[in-house]
């Protein structure tokens, strides 16, 4: 997409990114550092367990050159030679393919981490196409595998180089060693030679690793336009996003409109706010808000309200108190429960009085008993 629209990678990948890239199997990886770790550890592992080896190869070159007529002429006795002698190379044969396996986990993850992938397991026409293979062995990234392999070849020369200079009289010796002595003597010499062999790996695998972490950083890099895309699709689209708080406040208003005419009570500002409470008598809980709006909502709540005959009493401070402080589901709160009271109590007596049931009762107070801190 980048090189579609013309524009650099130069921002940071992002975290979505990321996760997406590790899905694909696209971490940072050095070969360089699995090989020079599998290496280490398989020259330790052999100066750990070399002598063993040594010895058990011993016994089984001592037996097999001990072989008597009969037993050379009958397999089955062959093999049971065989099974004797191969017992002591069980043990340290085995050991030593463990560690090779460690390593070769441990040093192929220790950049980048362990991840698996069956999108980086799947097959890839890319990998068939002649094309694509031929830029890929002529690209920059084969021109620096080219500059690591002169680079491995010429320190690993050089310190064989060194290291036969300094073990050669050492070699030397070895003809004139008694066995199994000189069999032990080339396996510690072949062992520190391996190791130091092994370590000049070191310096590639500290050169390449941060190339490779340099160049996977690259990769994942982002076009301004791919991150407004990436967090677009992530937020959603702004004007979609409006239509759907749109749609979802006419459904709650809806919603609201529709508990209207089993209200108690509206009370008004008189133009502003309209609220309507319901009190069950059954729950003996507080006075809950039904509804409640402001301007065009206040009026339409009134209008519902005249055309369902529910009482509408004009308190605009009560009015604004309740419409400040309670939202529409809940129940008021402790400190207007005296007011309301009243509110109610003048609605029950007037329904009593429109049924021929009571008096009339007294006009309302203008002056309900709501504290400061709910005057709005």
């Amino acid at each position: 997409m980048a090189e579609d629209s013309g524009q650099e990678r130069t921002e940071e990948p992002t975290p979505k990114k990321l996760q997406e890239a590790k899905k694909k199997g696209q971490i940072a990886r050095s070969k360089e550092l699995g090989t020079t770790f599998v290496l280490i550890m398989s020259a330790v592992s052999i100066l750990i367990y070399g002598p063993d080896i040594g010895h058990g190869l011993y016994t089984i070159m001592e037996r097999m050159l001990s072989l008597s007529r009969n037993e050379t002429y009958d397999t089955t006795k062959m093999f049971a030679a065989w099974g004797a002698v191969g017992d002591s190379l069980i043990y340290p044969l085995g050991m030593f393919v463990l560690v090779i396996i460690f390593a070769a986990f441990i040093g192929n993850t220790m950049l980048g981490g362990f991840n698996f992938s069956w999108q980086a397991m799947a097959p890839k026409a890319s990998k068939l196409s002649p094309a694509k293979g031929l830029k890929r062995m002529l690209g920059p990234q084969a021109a620096v595998e080219l500059v690591k392999a002169l680079l491995k070849f010429s320190l690993v020369a050089a310190c064989a180089v060194f290291l036969i200079k300094m073990y050669f009289y050492e070699i030397l010796h070895l003809s004139i060693e008694t066995m199994p002595g000189n069999i032990a003597h080339a396996l510690e010499i072949i062992s520190w030679m391996f190791l130091a062999l092994s370590c000049t790996m070191l310096v590639v695998s500290a050169i390449d690793v941060p190339y490779q972490s340099h160049t996977h950083h690259k990769q994942l890099k982002m076009t301004l336009q791919e991150v407004k895309d990436e967090y677009k699709n992530a937020e959603g689209d702004p004007q979609i996003k409006a239509r759907i708080r749109r749609t979802q406040r006419e459904m709650s208003q809806r919603r609201m409109m529709q508990e209207v005419p089993d209200a108690d009570v509206v009370v008004t500002n008189p133009t502003h706010y309209s609220v309507a409470l319901k009190y069950d008598t059954d729950k003996a809980g507080a006075p809950i808000m039904v509804a409640k709006g402001g301007d065009e909502l206040a009026l339409q709540i009134r209008k519902i309200a005249k055309g369902n005959d529910v009482p509408i009493v004009e308190s605009p401070m009560l009015t604004r108190a309740l419409f400040h402080t309670t939202e529409v589901g809940e129940q008021i709160p402790e400190q207007l429960f005296t007011a309301v009271a009243q509110v109610l109590a003048y609605v029950y007596q007037l329904k009593r009085f429109q049924k021929g049931r009571g008096k009339r009762p007294t006009k309302l107070s203008d002056s309900l008993p709501i504290p400061d801190d709910y005057k709005y």
